[in-house]
């Protein structure tokens, strides 16, 4: 029998190209959505599908155990403002009331534990599409100032404190000052806040947090991400080198090209103390 992969399909094409992807290497593909934030093509690339309220995990493992699932993995985002009101069920309230901490990274790691605890093996998206991980090094004709990659350095360091707390994956610098960070409302919002409080130049790092699993959420940019650091202004985006997803990645060095913004696969500097980083210049040609 083929592997079944369990598709818990958040929002954004995404979960199409996993689907795509896991098909090509020979799995049977069955997927869960929740309606508004799931695209409603999905089903269309299952073979079996089931549309589920936010908080229903008990038909979620047993649409699953029905389908012979042998591995899972969760695609695409959720609304988490919206994740707010779920109405959780009888598998799920018992998870919940299990936890001390109710963080994304403290129920997605609880969600997982359900799941292998069914004997079904957790599958980051990298696992079928690896080819979208960020590359290491300056993606750019444009190079970061050196006042950039200050800003870089330290944005890193905040991202990585206030991950801590489960609280991330992004924040905006200029100059040395925190403008935004990024905590339930998502990356493009937290992008439209520095605008308001004075993003022109600002720098944009987006990282794992320290104790994120990497399997169930990795973090993403793509052009969208790079338009609106165009629109407020911005000047450089650093975000983790495969560590985090990066889409449309040749639209986006044509488009920061054009507005003379500098994008950056970023992995961490030794110390503060250190030179100027200067990560492998990315081959025009790849």
């Amino acid at each position: 029998m083929p592997p079944v992969l369990g598709l818990i399909a958040g929002g954004s094409q995404f979960p199409h190209a996993v689907a795509a992807a896991a098909r090509a290497r020979g799995f049977r593909v069955v997927g869960v959505g929740f309606a508004p934030d799931t695209d409603p093509t999905v089903p269309e690339c299952c073979d079996a599908f089931a549309w589920l309220r936010l908080g229903q995990l008990g038909r979620l493992v047993r649409f699953f155990q029905s389908q012979r699932v042998t591995h899972v993995s969760f695609v695409g985002p959720i609304h988490k403002p919206r994740a707010l009101s779920l109405i959780p069920d009888w598998r799920a309230t018992r998870l919940l009331l299990s936890l001390r901490q109710r963080g994304d990274d403290a129920i997605l790691r609880a969600v997982r534990w359900e799941m292998e605890k069914e004997g079904w093996q957790v599958v980051g998206a990298d696992f079928f599409l690896p080819q979208l991980l960020t590359p290491e090094g300056i993606l750019t004709q444009t190079q970061p100032t050196p006042r950039q990659w200050e800003d870089i350095h330290f944005g890193w360091q905040v991202a990585e404190s206030l991950g801590q707390f489960d609280i991330g994956q992004c924040v905006v610098v200029r100059e040395g000052i925190v403008l935004a960070v990024e905590a339930i409302e998502g990356t493009d919002a937290t992008l439209a806040r520095a605008a308001a409080l004075g993003g022109k130049g600002a720098v944009v790092i987006k990282r794992c947090k320290p104790t994120q699993d990497r399997a169930l959420d990795l973090p993403s940019v793509g052009l969208t991400t790079v338009q609106g650091i165009a629109a407020m202004g911005g000047s450089c985006l650093a975000v983790e080198a495969g560590g985090s997803f990066f889409f449309d990645l040749e639209a986006s060095i044509q488009f920061a090209t054009a507005h003379g913004i500098a994008l950056v696969g970023y992995t961490e500097m030794p110390s503060a103390a250190s030179p100027p980083y200067s990560p492998r210049k990315r081959s025009s040609s790849s």
